[in-house]
């Protein structure tokens, strides 16, 4: 089927074509029809999370437990199981469920703390994202729960007693899924209009004896009238409303009026979303109808902790079932804003209009899955892309008001100071937000976010741009130019990849809609926000001015031989390699940027002439004239290392072999060979300055040295360089692993670079799984896992000098093999290898879920697929939080791309890969878009 497009913000840009359903959904939410309303977006865990912590000693993991969450009403959010709300969270919904043995109702999921787990935080529980569309018009959702008592003891009590040198125990170790004793709870949600939201929940029980489940969809307001910032009028009520079947009123003063509908055997359970202080110890209760009322009726067996009379803030509609062994039952209810009268029999087309849905995503998919795809590919694409879809939260957090509530605001008194981000008091983040994992990540991460938006545009260009946007916004971006890192620390440093993603989207639009004017206004206003924090980098994070950048953490938390948050225990400073190469990158990006706004705007044609020289600045401060011992780049071993710069000024490289030195081959963008003449000024004061610093810059690849198809290059690598640095990463003793390039070289397994100061020795060694260091709490590794992220940017590099280099270039792949390989068969084979972490192998196994017999065998468990942080550098097992398709949710576009791209049309059309769509498109547009790209004169 031909299909439109999706991501266009022009009308007049657009070609007539036909669209799949979900398609109009889109166009019309564009229009102002407000299909995503209502999404996934509740949190996973909202206790133990920055915003809730109110304690003197920041200990946000013990000043809010599981154990309080279930009593003790939130601030700032809400979370569930399988949860939907609106995009402000005033009212949620999400699945309760008791199998009759646990001590509690299973509400949200269960995980350990950052002290409880040998490796850090971990959720302890089997949940996947089956299906989602990006308006959330269909949702699916699966979760495995036992029919024994959950072991909540057995995990902490096991986990805290391994050390950091053994596996996590899972909860699968436990034994409780032996003999398919569990259930299978698979909820679907589909939307009959933006405002009408049926949900299925059908219960599969795959033990052979029938077990019971008490089932409770629960609908609540977030509380909102406790506090003195009330964002509401009057407090919102539930109530029972005369049917003749359950039926809840629920009445906001700013969404209106719903409806809950529940099917005839369900018993409506009401309370209060209250702090039950008197558990808690806190002081009395200021209801009899608390928070956990629900929980003690159901499990406890008390009736008076809910209301008879009916009414509430939190409403559960509670179905008792008995599922025969290997059968399974089925649920229904319905939130909806139409009137009872209109709506007298809302079960009755309910099974239909899930089921047209469902069929919606089928087309959605197949309109972007590529013909070429296996059946294996395409499934593990459209997981992936679902993930990234269902993990989309409301993120609330008023600094100000939080730090005033702390006695922390800096500028009132009584303050306390060295509160976590009292420096951020201007910050006001109420937003549906991409996050990282709704459950160990329940924050955003602003370099995640920019991967992200990779997967995201397949699906929903608007939604991606909208989330670059949100971090350059006055509520977000500092007023001197930062970025907030994440909620532990905004003003820790990520990478500075938000104008590469910037710069991806736009041309995402572009090549959709083959329109180069398309939403200029937004290129335009990020330019200038970007042109903002490109100077906070250049101010705050180049000491000595020598355009040498130091960085700090940049997300690689520690693959370095010291805290690079911290103060050395050297004195001095870190001058990072990988934060240089990331500022190349960077003026390379907002270089792009501004040649494509000078197109139309001349006074944008300075801003050229100043990132382009930036760029050869940096270029040379990487590696000056000479040989040098504190230098980045050294020639013997050829390789970039970042350097310890001492108090006496004297320096001396950190010779680990690892991402730090392989990151200054993604700083490479190509031109196409109209861009010169594009531009008649820019040639001369290239000419000049190359006439008046040729030394500075002989060991970088010639910026007007014509390449294939006369396109110009701009790299911190030459040809030699190149060669050099690729010999090693694709050495497989060394970084090329068997499903990705490691982050640290396996050749540190039997060489361990060691640094002793004052009698302590420092030491990184290649560790292929979880960390044993306790660095950053000890939950990430990027001392050997494959990280997709940085394995995206090696690929798009690899694509970029291949568009200059062509066929000719080739290079031994594996090194050693005698295999020659172009840089497009190069990067086309770490993608497959990348891909194949997640795909079945000649086994019929599973490489991510490395020894798990159930993952690999059972016919429940093999084609559910979880995309981890991080996998384990030798075998590709995941690692790190299990639903962190964020940026792992990349392999998506790596699927796709890679299902229809060839070299030829690489060299012959040139233009950006990764943002080039792919769409079932008709031979008229293909033609359309590919004359419009060939015009266009800019490649990044």
């Amino acid at each position: 089927m031909a299909t439109g497009n999706i991501g266009s913000t022009r009308e007049g840009a657009e070609i007539e074509m036909d669209l799949t359903a979900e398609e109009r959904r889109l166009r019309e939410a564009r229009a102002g029809t407000p299909w995503r309303r209502w999404g996934p977006y509740l949190s996973e865990r909202q206790w133990g999370t920055v915003r809730e912590d109110y304690s003197d000693s920041g200990d946000a993991w013990s000043y809010f437990s599981h154990d309080q969450s279930r009593s003790r009403a939130y601030r700032w959010g809400e979370d569930g199981l399988a949860g939907i709300s609106d995009t402000q969270q005033r009212m949620c919904f999400a699945i309760a469920l008791w199998n009759e043995n646990d001590p509690i109702l299973k509400e949200r999921l269960f995980g350990l703390t950052n002290t409880e787990g040998n490796h850090g935080e971990d959720v302890k529980e089997y949940y996947f994202y089956l299906d989602n569309l990006p308006t959330h018009s269909y949702q699916r959702w699966l979760y495995k729960y036992p029919h024994q008592a959950y072991p909540y003891d057995n995990l902490v009590a096991t986990n805290r007693s391994r050390s950091r040198t053994e596996a996590e125990y899972e909860l699968i170790d436990t034994g409780i899924f032996d003999d398919d004793r569990y259930f299978d709870v698979e909820v679907e949600y589909a939307k009959d209009g933006p405002d009408d939201i049926l949900c299925r929940i059908t219960i599969h029980n795959r033990g052979a004896d029938a077990a019971p489940l008490h089932v409770l969809p629960t609908l609540w307001f977030r509380n909102t009238w406790s506090w003195n910032d009330t964002t509401s009028s009057s407090k919102p009520q539930l109530s029972t409303v005369a049917a003749d079947h359950p039926v809840v009123q629920a009445d906001h003063d700013e969404l209106g009026r719903y409806f809950l509908h529940a099917e005839a055997d369900a018993t409506l359970l009401f309370c209060e979303n209250e702090s039950n202080h008197i558990r808690l110890g806190t002081g009395a209760n200021l209801t009899a109808y608390v928070k956990d009322g629900v929980n003690d009726h159901v499990v406890n067996g008390l009736t008076g902790a809910t209301n008879p009379a009916g009414t509430g803030t939190k409403v559960a509609a509670h179905t008792r079932v008995v599922v025969p062994g290997g059968g399974a039952s089925v649920l229904r209810v319905r939130l909806t804003d139409r009137p009872i009268d209109e709506l007298p029999q809302p079960f009755a087309d309910f099974d239909a209009i899930i089921d047209a849905r469902r069929g919606d995503a089928d087309e959605f998919y197949e309109s972007i899955t590529p013909p070429a795809l296996t059946a294996d590919e395409s499934s593990v694409m459209r997981q992936a892309l679902a993930g990234m879809l269902w993990s989309k939260q409301t993120y609330n957090f008023d600094v100000d008001t939080w730090l005033r509530e702390r006695d922390s605001h800096p500028l009132r008194s009584p303050t306390r100071h060295g509160t976590r981000n009292e420096s951020w008091f201007h910050m006001q983040n109420h937003d549906v937000i991409s996050m990282p994992d709704k459950w160990e990540y329940p924050w955003y991460a602003a370099w995640d976010l920019a991967f992200h938006t990779i997967p995201l545009m397949m699906v929903d260009p608007d939604f991606a741009k909208g989330q670059l946007d949100l971090m350059l916004s006055p509520a977000y971006l500092h007023p001197s130019g930062q970025i907030p890192a994440y909620e532990w620390n905004f003003s820790d440093v990520n990478p500075p990849v938000h104008a590469f993603a910037t710069l991806l989207v736009h041309n995402l639009d572009f090549e959709l809609s083959g329109d180069d004017d398309i939403d200029r206004a937004f290129l335009r206003e990020s330019f200038h926000k970007l042109l903002l924090n490109f100077t906070w980098w250049v101010n705050r994070k180049d000491p000595s001015g020598r355009s040498v950048f130091e960085g700090g953490f940049l997300g690689l938390d520690n693959i370095g031989v010291f805290d690079r948050s911290a103060a050395l225990p050297t004195g001095g400073r870190l001058e990072q390699a990988d934060g240089t190469a990331w500022m190349a990158l960077y003026s390379q990006n907002m270089l792009d940027l501004s040649l494509i706004l000078a197109e139309r705007d001349p006074t944008y044609e300075d801003f050229i002439l100043k990132f382009l020289l930036r760029f050869f600045w940096i270029a040379a401060a990487m590696d000056p004239v000479g040989e040098h011992p504190d230098e980045m780049w050294d020639e013997e071993d050829g390789f970039f290392y970042d350097v310890l710069r001492l108090p006496d000024g004297t320096g001396q490289r950190l010779e680990v072999r690892s991402l730090v030195g392989l990151l200054p081959l993604c700083a490479t963008t190509v031109f196409e060979a109209e861009t010169l003449a594009k531009f008649p000024s820019l040639r001369p004061a290239v000419e000049d300055h190359l006439r008046r610093n040729g030394d500075l810059l002989a060991r970088i690849a010639d910026p007007l040295k014509p390449g294939v198809n006369g396109r110009h290059i701009l790299s911190l690598v030459n040809e030699e360089k190149l060669r050099r640095i690729l010999a090693r990463m694709l050495d497989e003793e060394r970084f090329l692993g068997p499903h990705g390039i490691r982050s640290l070289s396996k050749w540190h397994l039997e060489h361990p670079y060691e640094i002793d100061v004052a009698g302590t020795t420092y030491k990184v060694q290649y560790e292929p799984a979880e960390s044993t260091s306790g660095m950053f709490g000890g939950n990430s590794n990027w001392r050997g896992p494959v990280w997709f992220p940085v394995n995206v940017l090696i690929i798009r590099a690899l694509l970029q000098h291949y568009q200059y280099y062509g066929d000719e270039f080739t290079i031994e792949c594996p090194t050693g093999s005698g295999n020659q390989m172009t840089l497009f068969e190069v990067a086309k084979e770490i993608s497959d290898r990348l891909a194949s972490t997640f795909l079945t192998d000649e086994s019929g196994r599973r490489p991510v879920y490395g020894g798990t017999e159930k993952f690999q065998t059972d016919e429940h468990w093999r084609d559910l697929v979880l995309f981890y942080e991080y996998f384990h550098g030798d075998n590709g097992a995941g690692l790190g939080a299990s639903h962190q398709t964020g940026w792992t949710g990349v392999v998506a576009r790596l699927i796709q791309l890679f299902g229809e791209l060839d070299a030829e049309d690489v060299l012959r059309l040139g233009g950006r890969p990764l943002a080039r769509p792919y769409r079932r498109l008709t031979d008229e547009r293909i033609g359309d878009v590919t004359m419009a790209r060939r015009t266009r004169g800019v490649t990044p």
